[in-house]
């Protein structure tokens, strides 16, 4: 009797997985585009050109607005003294 129990609770184990095995998670869906490949790669393109696509794991895209300084106004504001109070520690 000990053998017919082992038996019976094999097949319902193996029916159990059986009746899971089946079903897909997440359900599959058939993917179909709306955009041409032409319009794909334009987009492609302008993201490019905006600085939206990076290389690597540079994330996220932080987009810097332009400046209408020069370098040499850049550099002459680094060296003039700021209101700014440094912590020195000793």
């Amino acid at each position: 009797m000990n053998a017919k129990q082992i038996v019976v609770s094999v097949v319902l184990f193996a029916a159990a997985g059986a009746a899971f095995a089946e079903t897909a998670y997440p359900p599959e869906t058939k993917f179909v585009s709306t955009k041409t490949r032409a319009e794909v790669i334009a987009e492609l393109k302008q993201a490019r050109a905006e600085g939206l696509i990076t290389n690597g794991n540079n994330y996220p895209i932080i987009k810097q607005q332009p400046t209408s300084l020069t370098r040499e106004q850049v550099i002459s504001t680094l060296h003039q003294p700021s209101d700014i109070n440094i912590y020195r520690g000793a």
